[in-house]
C-alpha cells in the first residue's frame, strides 16, 4: 500500500507559508479525489484545498491552526490502487512472483483511467493539480515523464513541476550568468555583528521575492522604453463623471481603468507581446489575461488576474479590478485569481513616483508601468506653452521574444490609444 504526501501548496507569487484553518477529514476517513482536504490562509489568500488522489487518511502532521512552510508534507494519504506505477515506488509494490493476475488488472486499469492522456509507456500517475498547472502553463502532459519526482513513490509535486518550469528555459541561461557575473565566495563580505552594524536575517517571503527577481532577471534580458502620456483630457472627462460614477458603481473610477483598457487594444494589435517563451519555441496565447499589481497594505504585492480581459469594456475591467483589489485586501484571493497571466501592469503612480523599471513576472515577456500624473508646462507649438497633465509609462519587455522596434511600438500604441480616447463612448 502505497502513501502520497500532502505538501502545502504555494498560494501566490511570494508567498511562503500557509496556516491550516481547518481538517475537512480526520485519521481513518476516506477521501475522494478533488475533495475538499483541508482549508488554509495566508496573509494574502485563503482557499479550500482538494485532495490530490483518492483513499485513506493516514496521517495528519500538523493541526489547525499551524503555520507550515510552502512544499513541507502536512498530510499522508494511504492508495493501494497505484502502488506500483512508479518504479520509485518499488517497496509498496507486490513482489512475489505469484501476484494474482485479477489483482495486477485491477492496478492496470486504474492507471489507464489516470493517464488516458499521457504516455502510457511510462505508466505515471500525475494529480489533477500537476495536470492543471501543466495545462495553465502550455507544458504537454508527455513532457511531465522529464520531471524527476520528489513525492511518495516518485511522485510529481507541484513543487517539482514549479522548479522544472523555471529551469527549462533558463538552465543555459542561469549557467552562462552564473559562471560570469556570480560574485566568488571569496569576494563575499562576511559581514558580523557588532556595535555599528546589525545583522537581520531574510524572512521566507523577502527570500522568495529575491529569489524569483534573481530568476527574473537571469531569464530574460530586460529592456525599457519609457515615454510621456498627455492625460490632460482624460483627467478633465475622470473629474467631470467620477461622482456619478461611484454612486452608480459603489467604487471610484481610477486612471488605471483607462491604462487597462489602452493595454489591451495594444496587445490586441501586438500579439507577440503576449507571448511566452518556451526554450527554443513561441508560445502565442490565446487569450488576455490582464495581471494587475495590488498593494496590499502590510502584506506586500499581489498580482491577481483579470481572466479574458479582452472580451470586457472599461467598466467591465473596472468592475473586475475592484472584485479583485477587495478580494486581496480580504485575504480571499484563490489559486485561480492569481495564475494563468499573459501581461502584467503595475502602477507606481500611487506611491507618488514618477517612472520606474519593474521585474517581469515569468514567464510572461513584458510588464506595464505608470508613474504618478503631475502638471507640467508643455510647449504645444512655437508659439504657446500650455500646462498639461502628463503621465510617464514603461514598457519592460524580454529582449529574447521582443526588440526595441516592437517594444517601442506597443509603448506608442498605448500612449497614443490613451491622449486620443474618447472616454464618453468607453463607460
Amino acid at each position: 500500500m502505497a502513501r502520497i504526501e500532502v505538501v502545502m501548496p504555494q498560494m501566490g507569487e511570494s508567498i511562503t507559508t500557509g496556516t491550516i484553518t481547518k481538517w475537512n477529514k480526520q485519521v481513518g476517513d476516506t477521501v475522494e479525489i478533488d475533495e475538499i482536504l483541508l482549508e488554509i490562509s495566508t496573509d494574502k489568500v485563503e482557499s479550500e484545498i482538494p485532495s490530490p488522489i483518492e483513499g485513506k487518511i493516514a496521517e495528519l502532521l500538523y493541526p489547525e491552526g499551524e503555520t507550515v512552510d510552502v512544499g513541507k508534507v502536512i498530510a499522508m494519504i494511504e492508495d493501494d490502487m497505484n502502488a506500483d506505477i512508479s518504479a520509485g515506488a518499488s517497496s509498496a509494490a507486490p513482489t512475489s512472483s505469484e501476484t494474482p493476475k485479477k489483482e495486477e488488472s485491477t492496478t492496470q486499469t486504474q492507471v489507464e483511467k489516470n493517464t488516458t492522456d499521457e504516455d502510457s509507456s511510462e505508466r505515471r500517475f500525475y494529480t489533477p493539480l500537476v495536470k492543471k498547472l501543466a495545462k495553465d502553463n502550455n507544458v504537454a502532459l508527455s513532457e511531465l515523464k522529464n520531471i524527476s519526482g520528489t513525492g511518495a513513490g516518485g511522485r510529481v509535486n507541484k513543487e517539482d513541476f514549479l522548479n522544472y518550469l523555471n529551469n527549462r528555459s533558463s538552465q543555459s541561461t542561469a549557467s552562462s550568468a552564473s559562471k560570469t557575473t556570480a560574485p566568488t565566495k571569496s569576494s563575499v563580505p562576511a559581514f558580523t555583528s557588532s556595535d555599528r552594524v546589525e545583522i537581520l536575517p531574510m524572512d521566507n517571503m523577502r527570500k522568495a521575492i529575491a529569489r524569483n527577481m534573481q530568476e527574473s532577471k537571469q531569464v530574460s534580458p530586460h529592456v525599457n522604453s519609457i515615454d510621456e502620456v498627455d492625460m490632460t483630457n482624460l483627467v478633465k472627462f475622470r473629474e467631470s463623471v467620477k461622482h456619478d460614477f461611484k454612486k452608480q458603481e459603489g467604487f471610484s473610477l481610477t486612471y488605471t481603468h483607462f491604462v487597462l483598457y489602452a493595454l489591451i487594444q495594444a496587445l490586441k494589435e501586438f500579439p507577440m507581446v503576449n507571448a511566452s517563451v518556451d526554450g527554443d519555441n513561441i508560445v502565442m496565447k490565446k487569450d488576455i489575461n490582464l495581471g494587475c499589481a495590488v498593494a496590499v497594505p502590510g502584506n506586500g504585492l499581489v498580482v491577481p488576474v483579470i481572466k479574458g480581459a479582452d472580451n470586457l469594456n472599461l467598466t467591465g475591467l473596472a468592475r473586475s479590478l475592484n472584485d479583485l483589489v477587495l478580494k486581496a485586501r480580504n485575504k480571499k484571493l484563490t489559486m485561480d485569481d492569481l495564475s494563468g497571466g499573459t501581461y502584467t501592469f503595475t502602477n507606481n503612480g500611487s506611491f507618488g513616483i514618477l517612472a520606474a523599471t519593474p521585474v517581469i513576472l515569468q514567464p510572461q515577456v513584458g510588464i506595464f508601468c505608470v508613474g504618478t500624473i503631475k502638471k507640467r508646462p508643455i510647449v504645444t507649438d512655437e508659439l504657446s506653452i500650455a500646462i498639461r497633465d502628463i503621465m510617464y509609462a514603461t514598457h519592460t519587455y524580454d529582449h529574447r521574444l521582443i526588440d526595441g522596434e516592437l517594444g517601442s511600438m506597443f509603448l506608442k500604441f498605448v500612449v497614443q490609444t490613451l491622449e486620443n480616447m474618447d472616454p464618453s463612448s468607453l463607460l
